[in-house]
């Protein structure tokens, strides 16, 4: 995709950062933004970017290395986990042993809070366990259903909240650009934006 220009991109941003408020982190979201079109970002002023797949994220890193704080929001596979605790910060979807034993840098775990089959992720009840298996894990993350409606997400993020109070955690990763709004107001540590950030022509 062709993406918005620099001055777009950093007044969107803005406003975004703006409306969460500066105790949340504002992570924008590039798995449609390719490596060459990441320079539009950088001169936004864009700070934390996520990465859904390994592949791109090296390829990224490549060009653009300290520009961004790096973090990944995609399905952690344990075979690329070397690239991902060699380039990223935070890890924002871990939801298996099997990655977990080879993550070195702080993670989030993914909880699926719907009990949808197509979700990724722990349910409710395996989060001490696996918290008490791996203390690199720092908060929660999930992905509510689809919904038109924003306020639609905000029972699963209230719920995500206790869920973190619970169990001693802090940080909280949950809204995306349809529902980041919603989820600062209960509580996000951190949101991952993408399209809103810098989708072309958007009024």
């Amino acid at each position: 995709m062709t993406i918005a220009s620099p001055r777009e991109i950093a007044e969107r941003y803005a406003r975004v950062c703006e409306e969460v408020g500066p105790a949340v982190t504002v992570v924008v979201a590039t798995k449609y933004v390719s490596a060459q079109e990441m320079g539009a970002l950088a001169e936004a002023g864009v700070a934390v970017v996520g990465e859904n797949r390994a592949q791109d994220l090296e390829e990224k890193h490549a060009l653009y290395g300290d520009v961004f704080h790096w973090h990944f929001i995609g399905h952690l596979q344990s075979n690329k986990v070397k690239v991902v605790n060699r380039v990223c910060e935070l890890v924002h979807s871990l939801g298996s042993d099997s990655a977990a034993r080879r993550v070195e840098i702080p993670a989030l775990l993914e909880v699926n809070l719907s009990g949808e089959e197509s979700k990724s992720g722990v349910a409710p009840g395996e989060i001490a366990p696996f918290v008490e298996r791996y203390p690199l894990v720092r908060g929660l993350m999930t992905m509510p259903p689809l919904a038109d409606d924003p306020e639609d997400s905000r029972h699963h993020f209230h719920h995500l909240r206790e869920l973190a109070a619970e169990h001693g955690l802090t940080e909280l990763s949950m809204g995306t650009s349809q529902d980041y709004r919603v989820a600062a107001e209960e509580g996000a540590t951190l949101v991952r934006v993408g399209g809103t950030i810098f989708a072309p022509d958007r009024s």
